[in-house]
């Protein structure tokens, strides 16, 4: 039942007519007051459907037509509207005008011959079949349009909106429009129809017309006025509501916005949606090769799409999109010239890399001697259209070669007077780096070993600081020293060799007492290549230490010259063309599986290591082969007593790799050298690739001393001995009589005897405590038939 009475509510029509100035041109001037550019804004409000050309003057024939229909009024359509009170009502609405006929420029006759101040005033309107008005086009072509009729034929007319123009219409004068507006009203007045004055054209309004036309409203029983734009869509369905609510006194009234408040509230809804259009784009244009129609199908669906055209139209909508294509392009052109541009300083390089080729070329001249180069396709692309980033070379993307078009740019210009001056800038840097070196070389204030700081200030000038930054001078600085260095000690060691005697009579192990260093620092201190190592004492007391070991163990090891030794140059050449013997046998025995090769250090202070090693070759054949059993091994001995940080007393050689060390000791001095001396081996090789010699097997022995008769027990050293082997992680090996060669004779069987157990290979890492551990009980039964401890 509910259902049946709102299906029964019928919704209310109003039929209103639109009033103002018309006629000819000489009454209403060159342009008309906006009477239709209104109802078309009203009646079909979205922009592609606004048109703001409505001409008056027609030939007969549209005049004839069904859309005119020999009437001087139009009827827009039907309008269905939610107004503010949110009721739903309809409204038809008719446009009173004069039609011009486009030969006589007179009004065309009709049917109702009163002037149009009677006839604008008309309550009963009637035309049959009269047909809905769209545009100026649809005359003469009404089949392609909507055909929609005016209901019945007739309309009876519920209020007038009466418009005023207050832009300053060519050849028209405001005061007579006003004139014949007030003549209208009058007109209109006697109808008691409601009536609603209308501003048109505000967006163009001129101050002094909107106040006379409201001083009229307010002279004619104060008329409510609407300031209106038709072109801005700005308070036009205002005017119409405030009319229906004037006709229908039921519905709420209407409050009447100023023009610039409406204004500004339309601009900002226009804002909104291109912002949100303008987003909508962006995330679905990301190609600059797109097209409007493609794109505009993917979007209709879009309400930012919708609600955009809606308000601007298609064709603002089509301008921004080309404006967001012409941006990517934009940018994907910049994008690939900064590519080319970044290349470009490269090319440069490959092709003209010499200064004295293109220091007086100008950027033109360099771009033809460019071309004669034969690796210019390499690097650039002659295009047959120009510019490059107006043709088609933009989306080859597979192509990155520079296009030749781009030298003529301004950027390219600036690249290549940036490469002139780089190699410019790179000539004098070298110049700076030669004259510093000069400098070096001729002051007489850099002697060796002086260090930066001191020198920078007699070397350094203010060209120096320009051109280079102080580290480069300071690495120049650095060879310079490492040569001037090395030039002075190979004259020392000249002069070393020149005073030889001084080196005579040294003690046995070749250690100069504090007064021998003293008499030969002394004896050399007025030579000049004794001073020129001035700053450098610490090396020059060590070039002389080496000095005398060389002249006491002359040996290619411990020679000044190596590795330029020309022992070892000799051994070197003979050993690449001919085969000695030993070496044949060497080579066999090496070869030869059957042979095991060990490399043993015997460390050990006051003769203790010469005494044991000379001990054990006299075990050994005379190319040093011990045999036992039947089977063969090579035995190599390296004797150490003194310093092992010095080449000469190394642990190990170019020639030497040891296999295990025997560390004998017979006081608290001798046993501190040993601790000392693997420890100071240990360090020369940490953080080495090669450190071998942090694992090397160690055995710590105590040979006692014949006929020791001092405060040291016995027992206190195999004590000390035992600690200092767990603090090594060695094997200790109880007490052994140096020089007595009887107990030596099992030692080294069982070493061997051990080494070829364990299978050893030359460069085996088997521990040599695992290969001592046997030879214990050996020694143990040694000292039981000698009768004493050992």
């Amino acid at each position: 039942m509910m259902m049946a009475r709102k299906q029964d509510v019928r919704i209310p029509t109003y039929n209103i007519s639109v009033v103002g100035l018309s006629g000819t041109e000489k009454e209403k001037g060159q342009c008309g007051i906006g009477k239709s550019c209104l109802c078309n804004r009203f009646v079909r409000p979205s922009a592609d459907e606004f048109h703001l050309d409505h001409t008056s003057v027609l030939s007969t024939s549209d005049f004839g037509g069904r859309v005119v229909n020999n009437d001087h009024f139009l009827y827009w359509g039907e309008v269905s509207r939610s107004l503010e009170d949110c009721v739903e009502c309809k409204m038809h609405i008719v446009e009173q005008t004069e039609f011009i006929d486009d030969q006589t420029f007179q009004p065309h006759r009709s049917t109702a011959l009163q002037p149009y101040i009677k006839r604008a005033a008309a309550t009963k309107l009637a035309s049959a079949e009269k047909l809905m008005y769209f545009c100026t086009d649809q005359l003469g072509l009404e089949q392609d349009f909507e055909q929609k009729q005016m209901p019945d034929g007739k309309l009876l007319v519920d209020g007038f909106l009466l418009g005023i123009d207050v832009s300053r219409g060519m050849n028209r004068n405001f005061d007579d429009q006003l004139k014949f507006v007030s003549n209208l009203y009058n007109q209109l007045a006697k109808t008691k129809k409601p009536i609603v004055v209308v501003l048109t054209k505000c967006d163009e309004g001129v101050e002094r017309y909107i106040r006379d036309a409201h001083t009229f409203a307010l002279s004619k029983k104060n008329l409510q006025v609407v300031e209106t734009s038709a072109r801005s869509n700005v308070n036009v369905d205002l005017a119409f509501s405030t009319l229906v609510q004037l006709i229908d006194k039921s519905r709420g009234k209407t409050k009447i916005i100023p023009y610039f408040e409406a204004l500004k509230q339309q601009s900002q809804q226009i804002a909104t949606a291109k912002d949100k259009y303008e987003w909508l784009v962006s995330r679905i244009v990301k190609n600059h090769n797109e097209n409007w129609l493609s794109v505009s199908r993917k979007m209709q669906a879009s309400p930012e799409y919708q609600d955009y055209v809606y308000l601007e139209g298609t064709q603002k909508a089509k301008k921004l999109f080309l404006q967001h294509i012409h941006r990517l392009k934009h940018e994907h052109i910049e994008r690939r010239r900064k590519l080319y541009l970044a290349a470009l300083p490269l090319a440069f390089e490959a092709l003209i890399p010499n200064l004295d080729e293109i220091d007086h070329l100008s950027c033109i001249k360099a771009k033809k001697l460019l071309e004669t180069k034969s690796e210019f396709l390499k690097w650039f692309v002659v295009l047959e259209e120009t510019p490059w980033d107006a043709t088609n070379h933009i989306d080859n993307m597979e192509n990155e070669r520079i296009p030749f078009d781009l030298m003529d740019t301004v950027p390219a210009e600036q690249l290549y007077e940036a490469h002139l001056e780089k190699l410019r800038n790179e000539r004098k840097r070298v110049e700076m780096r030669r004259a510093f070196k000069e400098n070096l070389e001729t002051s007489p204030f850099i002697t060796p070993g002086k260090p930066w700081e001191e020198a920078r200030s007699f070397i350094m000038n203010e060209d120096f600081y320009q051109w280079l930054e102080e580290s480069v001078y300071m690495d120049i600085y650095g060879k310079h020293q490492k040569q001037i260095i090395d030039k002075a000690k190979e004259e020392f060691q000249e002069l070393l060799l020149e005073y030889s005697e001084l080196f005579y009579e040294l003690e046995l192990d070749a250690k100069p007492s504090k007064e021998k260093m003293g008499v030969i620092q002394d004896v050399l201190g007025e030579e000049q290549r004794f001073k020129a190592l001035q700053k450098l004492q610490a090396e020059r007391d060590a070039l002389i230490l080496k000095h005398i070991h060389f002249v006491y163990h002359p040996t290619k090891e411990t020679c000044p010259s190596c590795p330029a030794c020309v022992d070892a140059k000799i051994e070197h050449l003979i050993s690449s063309r001919f085969i000695r013997p030993s070496d044949r046998n060497q080579k066999n025995s090496l070869s030869d599986p059957n042979i095991d090769r060990i490399n043993l250090v015997i460390l050990g202070k006051d003769g203790l290591a010469r005494e044991l090693a000379n001990e054990i070759r006299a075990l050994c054949t005379n190319d040093d082969k011990y045999v036992i059993d039947g089977k063969m091994y090579e035995l190599s001995l390296r004797p150490i007593e003194g310093n092992v940080r010095l080449p000469v007393n190394s642990f190990q050689t170019p020639t030497f790799q040891p296999h295990g060390c025997l560390c004998l000791y017979n006081s608290k001095e001798s046993l501190s050298y040993v601790v000392e001396s693997i420890e100071k081996s240990r360090e020369s090789t940490l953080g080495r690739r090669d450190n071998h010699l942090v694992h090397l097997p160690l055995t710590l022995i105590l040979v006692n001393k014949r006929g020791d008769t001092s405060g040291e027990t016995l027992h206190s050293l195999i004590q000390q001995g035992q600690q200092i082997a767990s603090k090594l992680q060695c094997v200790f090996l109880d007490p052994a009589s140096a020089g007595a060669a009887r107990w030596l004779t099992p030692v080294i069987p069982a070493l061997l005897e051990a080494e070829a157990g364990g299978s050893l290979e030359v460069r085996s890492e088997t521990s040599l405590a695992n290969v001592v551990k046997p030879c214990t009980k050996k020694v143990q039964k040694l000292a039981g038939r000698g009768g004493r401890h050992l």
